[in-house]
């Protein structure tokens, strides 16, 4: 049975606390798993979390600061250790390919798993499979950053009502399938186009054409609140949302799963934030993200 859900790994801006580690998500995908922003202890987190080094295909950093990327050093270093038997693919700004190359190769190791660099250089598509195609989108913070999106290709959907109303059955459901039409009923007449599923993942930035592009129509958008509303002049200068900008993204977006995260150690209230986004119109699922948490992607409607 394929499995679609967010494991928070960490949840702090730029500084761990008691509480929350730095950032890091895994996004499992049916049969891949996704490393988002590695921050400082994120082997750790994936330990406390039940995630192995096995279950990483791909890793993706939106931008080289170091609650961001800091834990890229021991992942990779597992990955090897624990010899994992496919190939990891990394992604991450290309301007940032020597702060990569730094964090790889941190200490001496022994290479045993071949780690494919696809650096980004602009928006756009990044890879295609059968189950999704990962999308890019350049976003506004100090240093170059770039936020993630999964996509899975829209599919047909028959529908027993009108085969069952059309006489359609048996091998004859097949043919409709393959050739698109039996017995004079047409596949169009059977069935019909089924949404795939939106993951988008927004880090540091400003509000900006990326921020809403990534969360377009999003079944679930895991996006950054570093600060609340009466903050939002720094947020602006420091290159970050606020909760209620979060929630009006979310809102203008369709948006069906929101995920606050990567919170400023300054605020003692975790609910305030979920409060300023309801307060911005936001009016889906919700949740104010704490390490460990398991969030599944809602299902199709």
């Amino acid at each position: 049975m394929s499995v679609r859900e967010l494991v928070v790994l960490g949840t702090a801006s730029q500084v761990p606390t008691r509480h929350r580690n730095h950032n890091g998500y895994l996004l499992r995908w049916d049969g891949d798993g996704i490393l988002f922003d590695p921050g400082e202890g994120t082997q750790r987190q994936m330990l406390r979390a039940g995630v192995a080094a096995h279950d990483l295909n791909r890793i993706c950093v939106t931008h080289f600061h170091g609650d961001h990327s800091l834990g890229l050093a021991g992942v990779i270093q597992r990955i090897n250790l624990d010899r994992v038997p496919h190939e990891v693919t990394a992604h991450y700004p290309a301007s940032g390919q020597r702060f990569f190359d730094r964090l790889r190769y941190a200490t001496a190791y022994r290479e045993t798993v071949v780690l494919a660099q696809a650096p980004v250089e602009s928006d756009g598509v990044l890879a295609a499979t059968p189950s999704y195609t990962l999308e890019t989108r350049a976003l506004s913070h100090p240093v170059e950053s770039f936020g993630y999106r999964l996509v899975e290709p829209d599919r047909r959907r028959m529908l027993p009502s009108r085969l069952a109303e059309h006489g359609i059955a048996g091998p004859d459901v097949g043919r409709v399938q393959r050739e698109g039409s039996a017995g004079g009923v047409t596949l169009d007449e059977v069935s019909e186009m089924r949404r795939g599923q939106r993951f988008a993942f927004v880090m540091d930035t400003r509000l900006c054409d990326g921020v809403h592009a990534l969360a377009d129509g999003a079944d679930l958008l895991v996006i950054e609140s570093t600060f609340l509303d009466e903050d939002v002049r720094l947020a602006s200068d420091h290159g970050h949302l606020t909760a209620g900008q979060a929630g009006r993204v979310a809102r203008d977006a369709g948006v069906r799963h929101l995920v606050l995260t990567h919170f400023s150690q300054r605020y003692s209230d975790p609910g305030e934030f979920e409060r300023q986004a309801r307060a911005a119109g936001y009016t889906g699922e919700l949740t104010v993200a704490r390490d460990l948490d398991r969030v599944p992607v809602p299902k199709r409607t």
